[in-house]
C-alpha cells in the first residue's frame, strides 16, 4: 500500500515524499483512513512503530481547507507526557505541514510561559501541550477550546504511569463534548481501557503489535559486570566499537551527571538529560546529540521519552529499569522503522530478578556476552525464562515531583503549596 492510497491531500503527499518516506507502516495504513473519517481511534502502538505520523498526518489533511482558529482558541489539542516529546511532535507538525498555511504551536513547562501566552492570542489549529502547562495556561484565561474539533492523548499508559490522571479528568471536563478523541497507549491494560471509556466514543480499535513485544530488529546482549567497572567497560566498548552515537539509560539523575562527567574526562564528549535540567539545557543536550556533537547522550527514563533518532545504532542500558516495561521502551529508540540496532544491558549480580522479570515480558532468553578483561568477579548466574505471573490493579501514583522546583516533568511552573504541619 503507498501513502497515495491512504487519502491524504497532496500537499501532505508532498511533504511525505520530501521525507523520503515511501510505505506507509502498519499503524499508519490502519490509522489514517480511520482518521480522515472521522471516527474515534484506540490504538495500541509502541515507539517506533510511526504513530506520530499516524495522527499528524490526517489531521494537517484535514485543516488544509479549514477555516482557521479563532483568538485564543484550539481546534485540535495533542497531550503528551513530556518536554521532549511535545517539542518531537511539533517537529514532525512543522514539516509535514510545512506547505500548509496553519497556525502550530507547543506548550510545556520549564520555560516562561508568558511568551506561549502572547503566541496563543492569534489561535492555534493544533496545539500539543503537557497536562500541567495547559491548565496553567486555561487558568489564565489563555486558551479556549470553543472550536475544538479533535483531542489526541499520546503514550497514554505514561500519563497514567508520571501521575497525570488528575489533570486529564480536568481537562476532559473543560472540552466540548462533540469532538473527535484518538488514543494512543503502547497497551491496553486494564487502566487504559478505564480511562478510555471517559474520553473515547465507539472508537475503531488498532493493534500493530502483540502486547510487550520488542522490535524484532534489536539484538538485544546481556553484558555481566561488576558495579565498580561500569564506567571503564563503557569507555571501552565506545573506544574499541568506535561508536559514534549512544544514548545511555541510567536510573537516577545524579548517576546521569556522574557518567557524563566521567566520559566527558576521558575525552568521550557526553551530556545528561533528566527533570533536573532545565529545560534550555535539555534542549540544547538533545539537539547537540542529534547533530553528533555529542557523541553520548546520559539520560533517565522520563526525560527520554520522546528521543526520536533515525537509525539511532546502538542504547546501553547502564542500570537495568526497575520496571521490565521501561526495557521494552528503553530499547524502542533504536530499531526504528525497520533499521537494525543494538541494545546491550550492564548488569550485576544483584539484576538476577530484574533479568528474570524483563525475559517473561518480552518472551524470550536475552543473550550473555563476557568482556575480556571485565569479567564480574561474582558470576552472574544463567536466568530461565519462567511464565510472567499475573498483576494486581495498580493503584493511582501520586503526581511525580521529578522537575526543577518540585514540578513533575512536563507539569509546568506551578509553586508548590506549603506543607501542613
Amino acid at each position: 500500500m503507498s501513502f497515495e492510497s491512504l487519502g491524504l491531500s497532496p500537499l501532505i503527499l508532498q511533504a511525505i515524499e520530501e521525507k523520503g518516506y515511501k510505505q506507509p507502516s502498519p499503524i499508519q495504513e490502519q490509522g489514517i483512513p480511520v482518521v480522515l473519517n472521522g471516527k474515534d481511534v484506540m490504538a495500541a502502538a509502541q515507539t517506533g512503530t510511526g504513530k506520530t505520523a499516524a495522527f499528524t498526518l490526517p489531521i494537517l489533511s484535514m485543516f488544509e481547507n479549514s477555516k482557521p482558529a479563532t483568538s485564543n482558541n484550539v481546534k485540535a489539542l495533542i497531550l503528551t507526557p513530556t518536554r521532549e516529546l511535545a517539542a518531537q511532535i511539533n517537529e514532525n507538525i512543522s514539516f509535514y505541514g510545512k506547505h500548509l498555511n496553519l497556525k502550530t504551536q507547543v506548550v510545556f513547562g520549564g520555560v516562561g510561559i508568558n511568551p506561549q501566552m502572547q503566541k496563543l492570542r492569534r489561535g492555534a489549529d493544533i496545539l500539543v501541550a503537557t497536562p500541567g502547562r495547559l491548565m496553567d495556561l486555561y487558568q489564565q484565561k489563555a486558551v479556549k477550546f470553543s472550536d475544538l474539533e479533535i483531542l489526541v492523548l499520546d503514550e497514554a499508559d505514561r500519563m497514567l504511569d508520571m501521575g497525570f490522571i488528575h489533570d486529564i479528568k480536568k481537562i476532559m471536563a473543560i472540552l466540548p463534548k462533540k469532538r473527535q478523541n484518538l488514543l494512543f497507549s503502547a497497551t491496553f491494560s486494564d487502566d487504559i481501557r478505564k480511562l478510555a471509556k471517559t474520553i473515547v466514543n465507539n472508537p475503531v480499535e488498532i493493534s500493530v503489535n502483540p502486547k510487550n513485544s520488542t522490535a524484532k530488529a534489536v539484538e538485544q546482549v546481556i553484558i555481566p559486570v561488576d558495579k565498580t567497572n561500569k564506567n571503564a567497560l563503557l569507555s571501552h566498548l565506545i573506544v574499541e566499537n568506535n561508536w559514534h552515537q549512544v544514548l545511555v539509560f541510567c536510573r537516577t539523575k545524579y548517576g546521569a551527571d556522574r557518567l557524563a562527567k566521567h566520559l566527558n574526562k576521558k575525552n568521550i564528549t557526553a551530556s545528561a538529560i533528566h527533570g533536573n535540567k532545565s529545560q534550555g539545557a535539555r534542549t540544547r543536550a538533545l539537539a547537540d546529540f542529534k547533530s553528533g556533537a555529542v557523541q553520548v547522550l546520559a539520560a533517565t527514563d522520563i526525560a527520554a521519552r520522546g528521543i526520536d533518532i533515525n537509525e539511532l545504532p546502538q542504547i546501553v542500558n547502564f542500570d537495568l529499569p526497575n520496571v521490565a516495561e521501561d526495557y521494552v521502551h528503553r530499547i524502542g529508540r533504536t530499531g526504528r522503522a525497520g533499521a537494525a540496532g543494538h541494545a546491550y544491558s550492564f548488569a550485576t549480580i544483584e539484576d538476577k530478578k530484574n533479568i528474570s522479570e524483563i525475559q517473561s515480558l518480552i518472551g524470550e532468553v536475552i543473550a550473555t556476552e563476557v568482556i575480556k578483561g571485565f569479567e564480574p568477579h561474582d558470576k552472574l548466574p544463567a536466568v530461565a525464562l519462567k511464565p510472567l505471573k499475573a498483576k494486581r490493579p495498580k493503584k493511582p501514583r501520586k503526581p511525580r515531583t521529578d522537575a526543577p522546583n518540585g514540578n513533575r516533568e512536563g507539569q509546568g511552573d506551578r509553586k508548590r503549596q506549603p506543607r501542613r504541619k
